[in-house]
């Protein structure tokens, strides 16, 4: 048998069917049994968090000379695609931590930056989180208004940050440990200047604003608004050099998207699995409700759109060389194809469970609630559909 066919997709190592087996089995154990709770009372529960530093999660595409587990793309997709499975907003808390910020700074910082960051991230014993969006400015980060002036051995960061996931830990509003945060530092060639800044929860002027409550989901996950107020940064804490922000989010957007993409193909395969069952084990009049076509066509478009788009996520995945980004078109594809496929997944899954699924016990309505802000963070579907469009427009060659 070729190498070729005797690949998994979706495990393509050893390693990484071991890691799935370790990480789904953490989910059952773990994370499914205070989903519930945890989404109603809208808490991020800190302590289990944690524990994903313990099997090596926080860092999982870390170096092992920084306190990480030195895996590759595809292990990213895997452990945020198991974690989703159970619980999305706890994922999303994981998401934001290992990803937006860990990833972030072991691929964009100093030598010394990573020493002094990166192994109390990776086991857990700091909490991280980035800072892109504002009140008024979303996708279009060019116009962020924080700003960041040095000022001798210092940067002085104002300004506010929204929409911020663990941008807050518990209810006191004690704010995340490490923020790595994009500002403004001038301007040039008419064009604005943006420079990523880490900042420690004890530096002077940094705080979190309001907490936001009330979300539609993602509940298990702190979203919060932060206060810089002539917070006052170091010069070493400046990542990379001023301008590089650009770079530092480009890069970073590609497994971002990636793995929320992922968080996508968990929560679609839960309520495959779900409504699959139900649907086998109801009866109406004398049949089962899988006898019925309007019942099959929600579990088999459901079924086809879930292993096209798993395909791939994981495909994309396997082609992504972390140290070398630079396919932002398949990163783009990948989210915009995976977000919309959880969303319509768990629609239907609520549709073929009737009112078994719109209550809160059976799981598909929440994991509903969860899906749809994947269509809107780490980039909005129409956001994709430009970059698509414009990438296509410029290389019509990627048209495989």
């Amino acid at each position: 048998m070729s190498d070729f066919q005797s690949m998994d997709l979706f495990n393509l190592t050893e390693e990484h069917k071991m890691l799935r087996e370790m990480v789904a089995g953490f989910a059952a154990s773990e994370v499914e049994p205070q989903a519930m709770e945890y989404d109603r009372k809208e808490l991020f529960n800190v302590d289990l968090f944690r524990k994903l530093g313990e099997i090596g999660l926080l860092g999982i595409t870390v170096s092992e000379d920084f306190g990480g587990s030195g895996m590759d793309a595809t292990a990213a997709v895997i452990a945020n695609e198991e974690l989703s499975y159970s619980d999305p907003g706890f994922c999303l808390a994981y998401l934001a931590h290992a990803m937006l910020c860990v990833h972030n700074l072991a691929f964009n910082g100093s030598e010394e930056q990573k020493k002094k960051y990166l192994p109390g991230l990776s086991s857990g014993e700091l909490i991280g989180c980035m800072a892109m969006s504002e009140p008024h400015v979303g996708t279009d980060v060019l116009g962020m208004k924080t700003t960041a002036e040095k000022k001798g051995d210092k940067y002085i960061l104002n300004g506010r940050k929204m929409w911020i996931t663990n941008g807050t830990i518990d209810e006191k509003g004690t704010p995340a440990d490490l923020c790595l945060v994009y500002a403004l530092t001038g301007q040039k060639s008419g064009r604005p200047e943006l420079s990523t800044f880490l900042v420690e929860k004890s530096f002077r002027g940094y705080s979190v604003g309001q907490k936001i409550k009330d979300k539609l989901g993602m509940r298990g996950s702190n979203t919060a608004e932060m206060v810089f107020e002539n917070c006052e940064v170091p010069v070493s804490n400046l990542v990379g050099h001023e301008g590089d922000s650009m770079v530092h989010m480009m890069r970073n957007l590609e497994i971002e998207r990636l793995t929320l993409a992922a968080m996508s193909l968990g929560l679609a395969k839960r309520c495959l699995v779900e409504m699959n069952k139900y649907a086998t084990e109801r009866e109406a009049f004398g049949k089962s409700l899988s006898f019925f076509g309007q019942i099959q066509k929600y579990i088999g478009e459901s079924y086809a759109e879930y292993m096209s788009a798993k395909t791939y996520v994981y495909d994309t995945a396997r082609k992504l060389d972390l140290n070398k980004p630079g396919n932002r078109l398949d990163t783009d594809g990948v989210k915009l194809v995976a977000a919309t496929m959880g969303k319509n997944v768990a629609d239907r899954a609520i549709q073929v469970m009737g009112g078994y699924g719109y209550v809160g016990e059976y799981n598909v309505e929440r994991l509903w609630r969860d899906a749809k802000l994947i269509e809107i963070g780490g980039g909005t579907i129409e956001s994709h559909q430009k970059n698509i469009t414009r990438d296509l427009a410029k290389n019509p060659e990627l048209i495989l």
